[in-house]
């Protein structure tokens, strides 16, 4: 669940204390899987008068109370408290607040049927994301945008994402919520009935391969590019082998030195080798060079 990337500042008062409480029984609801009281303690904790409450805490309550009214199939509902939380997410200036709605807003425009906004604003929700280094805000981002994919059918897409998703949480020791877990299996059902055993396993596999930065790269990358996928890479065609290898150790997050040792060359031939491919492909920054190794698959 994104809310919980969010730091839980020591905010003093009885009203701010008696929202986080409310707050923590909605969170304990709703992880054991009971939305209705989940959904209950959030509309109480909501109901505090918002004069008394730090921005922070309205806006941290905002984020809980759109994602237990989405699992609970209140979309309206859902809807507009997002658009309220993130209007004063942008009006606080605060990134991560605007990172994690604009997630949950893709998500409702998604399952409205508003495939291009859904991209834009995940989109955005991944660059922000980027921006702050908001690690767990990206996991859940590439989550969201295997959804999108799916809904798209977008299947080799979607289980990439998903098993890049899977694999950053098991790089970092975190537990697939519950409810996100399930929500995920009848789409993936469908991708691996779609694309038979053996392309399933091979997006699966990419996807496992990636790096967090090269898997949010791709979400950024797909989100882009509409219902059509990516344009063929510009330049390619133009690399050697070895100039290839190097693009797609740049892509797996390796630096110059760790290419050095691992081609056995120096770093120097390394550094000549990159600018020889930024002269043909015109990625002058690695992140340039990642998104051309994605869009030719040699990640």
């Amino acid at each position: 669940m994104p809310a919980a990337s969010w730091p839980w500042p020591g905010e003093s008062g009885t009203r701010p204390a008696r929202r986080w409480g409310l707050l923590g029984l909605c969170l304990a609801a709703y992880y054991a899987g009971d939305l209705e009281d989940a959904l209950a303690w959030a509309r109480q904790a909501q109901r505090i008068g918002p004069a008394a409450i730090p921005g922070r805490v309205a806006r941290l309550c905002s984020v809980i109370l759109t994602v237990v009214l989405i699992d609970a199939g209140d979309l309206a509902s859902a809807q507009l408290r997002c658009a309220d939380g993130l209007a004063r997410s942008r009006a606080a200036g605060d990134v991560q607040g605007q990172a994690v709605l604009l997630g949950q807003m893709a998500d409702l425009d998604r399952q409205a049927g508003r495939m291009a906004e859904a991209g834009r604003h995940l989109g955005e929700a991944l660059r922000l994301a980027t921006r702050i280094g908001g690690r767990l805000d990206l996991i859940d981002c590439l989550d969201q945008c295997g959804h999108l994919c799916a809904a798209m059918r977008r299947w080799a897409e979607a289980v990439t994402l998903w098993a890049a998703h899977a694999a950053c949480l098991q790089d970092g020791g975190i537990i697939d919520v519950p409810p996100d877990a399930r929500r995920r299996r009848e789409p993936l059902r469908k991708a691996t009935h779609a694309l038979g055993t053996a392309r399933a396993r091979a997006a699966e596999e990419r996807g496992a391969a990636m790096t967090l930065a090269t898997a949010a790269e791709f979400a950024t990358m797909l989100t882009a590019t509409g219902p059509h996928g990516p344009q063929p890479p510009p330049g390619l065609q133009q690399l050697s082998p070895r100039e290839r290898e190097l693009v797609t150790l740049v892509a797996q997050g390796r630096t110059d030195t760790q290419i050095a040792g691992q081609l056995y060359i120096s770093v120097r031939t390394v550094r000549s080798h990159l600018d020889r491919i930024r002269d043909k492909t015109g990625c002058r920054r690695r992140a340039d060079l990642t998104r051309l190794a994605l869009q030719a698959g040699l990640v």
